[in-house]
């Protein structure tokens, strides 16, 4: 409404008050009122002498006005914005830019909608996690309590034990203390009076205590501490093991998938590469085109971990593979073709094996490698096993049977082959 009205104001100050219409080559006189050349031209047409203004009246001795190139210029900006194109343009123009303005505002409530589910998504992943994580402490805390607990009644019913021993040899020896006393005693008398009565009723000086001193004399602090004062962290450490889920899985390979020119270790859990292929039978289950070997261990459900030392060999492939992948062809090790993998080119190039590779940066090169497989939350995790941090993540993990997955790699000319193996825990440190 106010846009109408100032255009109106405008249109007005621009009317030539002679034609009552849109100034037509506009001109100025000295009073600064503005005309049309023909209208203002008309009008001084059958006057004789002085001219006047028609609007004020003040006379000019001459004829002249001049050219208002600037008022010319708003005239016909707003004839032409006064044409039935123009304002069809205009009305135009302000219908898309309104859908476009509609239409960002539908995206911007899309997006916030998203967020908000995000942020829903978000909380209630992070409310199940913080229950996971509470359970996984619970159940540590249970059995370091049990531990704990266990270890200081054993060292409770020791001690006592002890005690007693100590205690009843404690008797024994004031009883000898004493009975020695009453020997002193007599023999002092009898020393004293050197009477031949007394001589006479003298007990056998040779003869010896009727107590029993007993064995409380073999106890040694030493020893008895030396039980507590052991590694009790790194003992309850090992026996915590057994309690872990997952636990550290001690797989080993399966010589029947090792490719010909792999050799594995007396207990498996070791694998090199020779440089020539060994004579080897002919099985379906074997890799025949790529230097890969898959675990003896293969598992369908729940949630599993191992760890591969990889030491400084500069490149390798490792992870998890379904047991139906195609041992007899050369595919690249991705979720499509059933792996779900882990490499290192260049000795420092790592990324995860995904359709394209994805490059990952890491700030330390990781000796060993911990494979993390969660078939409830279909999730292959790949960690650095010194310190625990994670390497990269897969959330589209296996469905179906799969099996740990190693590929040494082919070694360039010149290098020395390095073994790669299963790490047993906690049997074995790196």
């Amino acid at each position: 409404m106010a846009s109408n009205k100032r255009v109106m104001n405008l249109r007005e100050d621009l009317t030539c008050a002679i034609c009552c219409d849109l100034f037509r080559d506009p001109v100025m006189l000295g009073c600064m009122h503005h005309f049309c050349k023909r209208c203002i031209s008309t009008y001084w047409k059958n006057i004789r002498g002085p001219v006047p203004c028609p609007q004020c009246r003040q006379e000019f001795p001459s004829r002249q006005f001049q050219t208002n190139y600037l008022v010319a210029g708003l005239v016909d900006k707003v004839r032409a914005s006064s044409s039935d194109g123009y304002v069809k343009n205009v009305e135009k123009q302000l219908k898309e830019t309104l859908e476009s303005q509609r239409s960002k505002r539908e995206d911007y409530i899309s997006m916030i909608r998203k967020d908000k589910e995000k942020v829903d998504a978000l909380k209630k992943v992070g409310a199940e996690l913080q229950e996971r994580i509470r359970a996984d402490f619970y159940a540590l805390h249970s059995f370091l309590q049990e531990e704990e607990a266990s270890l200081l009644e054993q060292l409770r019913r020791e001690q006592e034990e002890w005690e007693q021993v100590l205690q009843r040899h404690l008797e024994v020896l004031k009883g000898a203390v004493r009975e020695v006393e009453r020997a002193v005693g007599a023999l002092q008398q009898a020393a004293d009076t050197m009477d031949t009565s007394v001589l006479v009723e003298l007990p056998d000086l040779n003869s010896r205590s009727s107590l029993q001193l007993g064995e409380g004399q073999d106890f040694d602090c030493n020893v008895f501490s030396s039980k507590y004062v052991a590694p009790i962290q790194y003992a309850t450490w090992r026996k915590m093991f057994q309690v872990l889920k997952p636990g550290p899985a001690p797989v080993t390979f399966d010589e029947d998938t090792a490719h010909p020119s792999l050799i594995l270790s007396r207990d498996r859990t070791s694998v090199v590469e020779l440089q020539e292929m060994q004579p080897y039978p002919r099985l379906p289950k074997r890799f025949v085109q790529c230097v890969n070997v898959l675990g003896a261990q293969g598992f369908a459900s729940g949630r599993h971990y191992w760890e591969v030392a990889v030491g400084t060999k500069p490149k390798w492939d490792l992870g998890v593979a379904l047991e139906a992948v195609d041992r007899q062809a050369r595919v690249k090790l991705c979720p499509e073709n059933g792996y779900w993998t882990l490499r290192l080119r260049c000795g420092n190039q790592y990324s995860a094996g995904t359709q394209p590779w994805t490059p990952l940066r890491l700030v330390a090169h990781p000796r060993r490698v911990g494979v993390f497989l969660d078939f409830e939350e279909r999730r292959v995790s790949f960690y650095d096993a010194d310190d625990m941090t994670l390497l990269t993540s897969f959330c589209d993990g296996p469905r179906g049977k799969a099996l740990p997955f190693v590929s040494t790699c082919v070694t360039d000319p010149g290098q020395r082959t390095q073994p790669m193996r299963f790490v047993h825990l906690p049997v074995e440190f790196l």
